[in-house]
């Protein structure tokens, strides 16, 4: 465990996380930066670990240190301890010394082994959804009260306001990917009406019929099945749609004024 020269205050931690979230491009590189920058608020430093739950499992996308990764393994396989139960309840679970514990009788001797004597696992919740919980190990008992531990309290807030403008700039460039898709999609399948409507000399919703009629005969999505039609047509998969371009207008030359 590393030391730090300096210990970060509320307003030097605001500014790392702010720089975090210009350089990190996605929610695993955050998680990342973010795991080795909490192991570094609380002194002495502590190992940070960092559950979030995916498809209904947790496990750690990012740690500052293996031995944060060995104590998360210990607990998703026990199915029990700290951060699982900062996950699942929502609420700050605080470990001042595991030799006193009676809780998590599988986790509990593990993570004495390997030499943690306390932890604090704080729930990281984002809009109202529990997405994850930072967990903080440490060798030293009662390591995790007073100052220290308002200070990984204030930290993990910080942390949580980052995740939740990164989860929204996600969501939102995955609705623009979709908007964009659908625009596609409808493109397509304008042109192959088209196509149809020219062969089988009938009506744009005639046309479309038989365009999902395919779609469910084959299983088929009914952009695929354009798709298809335009292929065979024109020879060549179909292309975007051009860009609307508006003709120059020449303005009217004015009459000579005598």
């Amino acid at each position: 465990m590393s030391e730090t020269s300096q210990p970060f205050t509320p307003s030097s931690t605001a500014g790392h996380l702010l720089g975090l979230l210009v350089q990190s491009p996605d929610l695993d590189a955050l998680l990342t930066k973010l795991a080795h920058l909490a192991g570094e608020v609380v002194t002495p430093a502590a190992v940070c670990g960092i559950t979030i739950r995916r498809d209904g499992r947790p496990f750690s996308p990012a740690v500052s240190d293996p031995l944060a990764a060995q104590l998360d393994q210990v607990q998703y396989v026990t199915d029990e301890g700290p951060c699982l139960d900062a996950l699942r309840g929502g609420s700050v679970v605080v470990v001042d010394d595991l030799s006193h514990e009676d809780r998590w009788d599988e986790y509990r001797p593990a993570a004495i082994a390997y030499g943690v004597v306390g932890s604090l696992s704080l729930p990281l919740i984002v809009e109202g959804e529990r997405l994850g919980a930072l967990n903080l190990y440490s060798t030293t008992a009662t390591a995790f009260t007073g100052p220290l531990r308002e200070q990984a309290e204030g930290f993990a807030v910080q942390a949580t306001d980052a995740l939740t403008l990164t989860m929204r700039q996600i969501r939102q460039a995955q609705l623009q990917d979709q908007l964009a898709q659908a625009v596609v999609s409808s493109s397509v399948i304008d042109q192959a009406i088209g196509i149809l409507m020219a062969e089988q000399r009938c009506t744009a919703a005639t046309a479309f019929d038989l365009l999902r009629q395919a779609s469910q005969n084959r299983n088929r999505k009914l952009r695929d099945i354009a798709g298809d039609l335009i292929t065979r047509v024109s020879g060549t998969p179909p292309q975007p749609r051009p860009a609307f371009r508006a003709a120059a207008v020449e303005a009217p030359s004015l009459p000579n004024q005598q």
